[in-house]
């Protein structure tokens, strides 16, 4: 993830961050937020949430009892301070662009716009379960053809495979023995 700017939140393409659908929750649950270790704690990342619900509401487009409308409903959770103030995020306030386009311009209703997150969460993260399933399998696959390899290179080299007789020809040999 890009570092972003905290004086200037929109990136130059008017966007704040990726849409619905890459990892937002819908569900009512709270999303716990992952620092890179190696990251220092003075960069902010898409998910750091740095707006109090005054500065997301007009980031956004939105009233803040809007937003806290959509808190309740759990269409966006933003995290909360230790005061129980919400923080938003710029993915929450990309989210909250999202919803009111899906309620404005597509004419869908709130339950329509959280049962739309939620599956687009689900789609997000059986994605992410089939992508480890496939490094797992592409692991298990280089293993094995490992332990083949080493199978091989432990034959005799004195033996000689046994090939069983096919069928190929009819032919009929006659031997007659010298005399």
């Amino acid at each position: 993830m890009s570092p972003m700017n905290p004086m200037n939140p929109v990136n130059p393409d008017g966007s704040i961050g990726p849409g619905v659908g890459e990892g937002l929750p819908g569900d009512g649950t709270r999303r716990t937020r992952r620092v890179p270790s190696a990251a220092p704690p003075y960069v902010l990342t898409e998910d750091t949430p740095v707006y109090v619900i005054s500065v997301a509401a007009e980031l956004s487009g939105l009233h803040p009892q809007t937003l806290r409308q959509y808190d309740r409903l759990g269409l966006v959770c933003p995290d909360r301070t230790a005061g129980r103030g919400r923080r938003y995020s710029a993915r929450d306030i990309q989210q909250l662009r999202e919803v009111q386009r899906l309620s404005q311009d597509e004419g869908i209703n709130l339950a329509g716009i959280k049962r739309i997150i939620e599956l687009e969460n689900q789609v997000t993260a059986l994605q992410s379960r089939v992508a480890e399933l496939v490094d797992s399998l592409e692991g298990a696959a280089t293993a094995l053809q490992q332990r083949e390899a080493a199978v091989h290179a432990s034959y005799r080299r004195d033996l000689v495979p046994y090939q069983p007789p096919t069928p190929q020809s009819s032919a009929l040999v006659v031997w007659r023995p010298k005399r």
